[in-house]
C-alpha cells in the first residue's frame, strides 16, 4: 500500500490548522541514513497585501535554503521529500500535535497527541487580529 493518501490525509490537518487559526509549525524530520539533507521547516509567512504564503526552510548540513510557495505548491513541493529522505512529518497545532510516519515498510501511519505549543504562530495570530482568511 502506498503512503501517499495517508500523507495527503495529513496535508488536510495542516490546512485545517491554518484555517482554523490552530498552526504553530511543522517539520520534516528523521531522515533515512546520513543525508545531506537535515530538516525542512515550514513556517507561515504574510506577503505584500497580506497574501497568505508558507515559508520552506530546508537545512542541509552546511547551508539553508529558504523559499517561499502558495498552500498547494507548498504540499508538491515537500511530498516528494516523504520517504526521500524523510520518514517523519510533525505538525504542531495548538490543539494537537500530528504525526505522519514511515515504518520500515514504508507504512504510512497519523498519530494524534497532547498540543505541545499552547499558542499558534504568531503570523497566524496577526492573520487573525486582521481576520484574514485562507
Amino acid at each position: 500500500m502506498s503512503y501517499q493518501p495517508i500523507f495527503a490525509q495529513f496535508w488536510e490537518k495542516v490546512k485545517e490548522s491554518i484555517e482554523n487559526k490552530t498552526y504553530a509549525k511543522l517539520t520534516l524530520a528523521k531522515t533515512i541514513g546520513d543525508t545531506d539533507l537535515k530538516n525542512i521547516y515550514v513556517r507561515p509567512v504574510l506577503l505584500e497585501n497580506d497574501v497568505f504564503a508558507l515559508s520552506l526552510t530546508a537545512k542541509y548540513k552546511t547551508e539553508e535554503i529558504e523559499s517561499t510557495h502558495t498552500l498547494d505548491e507548498a504540499f508538491m513541493v515537500l511530498a516528494p521529500f516523504i520517504n526521500n529522505p524523510f520518514l517523519t512529518a510533525l505538525l504542531f497545532t495548538t490543539e494537537n500535535d500530528v504525526t505522519f510516519k514511515l515504518n520500515k515498510k514504508r507504512v504510512g501511519s497519523i498519530v494524534e497527541q497532547a498540543p505541545t505549543f499552547k499558542n499558534a504562530s504568531n503570523v497566524i495570530l496577526e492573520m487573525k487580529e486582521k481576520g484574514i482568511e485562507i
